[in-house]
């Protein structure tokens, strides 16, 4: 989601997309009885691949390939509209990035409107109901701080900003739109010392009292292992980012069957089963597979199979 290392991650995208022209040169990519599921680097697109891939391959007799580690949410979605892949999770915030004519809202329900009529209009996408989360910014603080102070939403720690510090992920800092210049005028808050770091430092930061307030994403495992409370963006500050599984409209033609077992998880999966599902894999290093596998049964949709 940042801009850090660009040679690697074009270095990574490049290989990826290489991977996915080769598979599709030898092994026929959305052709014959097969279904290709692409997820992204982070966790929690991985584990849904994992179930998708245990759903339809337990209700159906297509199988399933997943190609991991694509490098961003714009790459799976090119792949996808290439017809690489046929399948992969993508959030509702993606209109934001100019793939067609769009009402600028932060409305949730306008939101996902828009992403649903859009690609399923200009790109032949079949933009499904979300699963139950959003991933997005999210301020934190550490759960006893939350407690003593009654913080739970962004706007109660607007009589405490000027003494507290933040830690912060260096380019939210200079995002235009949803940065910090434009967050500060928007909720009147200015915090009084500002830490720009990588976003993956700022956890630990928190946790060890060197900030008292964070940035972070808002299923990030690290919520948990650090014990951090996230703040409800009261006003609605941060756009939506719901997530939902996205497949191509002649795959979803093609493989009906398919199709309606993936959308059994339409409305199941909240924030708190995700930041879950998210440190069982991060923290405790279970395989994907393993811990969507584990969840599918828990909760009664793995028919035969796990």
């Amino acid at each position: 989601m940042t801009k850090k290392r660009k040679k690697v991650t074009i270095h990574k995208v490049t290989i990826a997309l290489c991977l996915i022209t080769t598979m599709t040169v030898l092994n026929g990519c959305g052709t014959g009885n097969k279904i290709v599921i692409g997820a992204q680097t982070f966790t929690e697109t991985k584990i849904l691949a994992e179930m998708y891939k245990a759903l339809i391959e337990d209700r159906t007799d297509v199988s399933v390939e997943i190609i991991p580690d694509l490098a961003s949410s714009p790459v799976v979605l090119q792949a996808i509209i290439r017809g690489d892949l046929q399948m992969g999770t993508l959030y509702s915030g993606e209109i934001f990035n100019k793939h067609f004519p769009i009402q600028n809202t932060k409305d949730r329900k306008k939101v996902l409107e828009q992403a649903q009529t859009g690609f399923n209009k200009y790109y032949d996408l079949k933009w499904m109901n979300p699963l139950g989360f959003e991933n997005t910014y999210a301020f934190t603080v550490r759960e006893e701080v939350a407690q003593a102070k009654g913080y739970e939403k962004i706007s109660d720690i607007k009589p405490d900003a000027k003494n507290m510090r933040l830690g912060v992920d260096t380019s939210w800092l200079e995002r235009s739109t949803d940065g910090y210049p434009a967050f500060s005028k928007y909720y009147g808050i200015t915090f009084g010392t500002i830490f720009p770091m990588e976003l993956s430092l700022v956890y630990k930061a928190a946790t060890q009292n060197q900030v008292d307030i964070v940035l972070a994403y808002s299923t990030d495992s690290r919520l948990k292992a650090y014990k951090l409370k996230t703040l409800k963006d009261d006003k609605h500050f941060f756009p939506p980012y719901d997530a939902s599984t996205v497949m191509r409209n002649d795959a979803a033609k093609k493989h009906p069957d398919a199709a309606a077992a993936v959308s059994e998880l339409i409305g199941t999966i909240n924030v708190e089963t995700m930041i879950d599902l998210n440190y069982e894999v991060d923290m405790e290093k279970k395989s994907e597979r393993e811990v969507a596998l584990a969840y599918l049964k828990r909760v009664g949709l793995l028919k035969s199979k796990g």
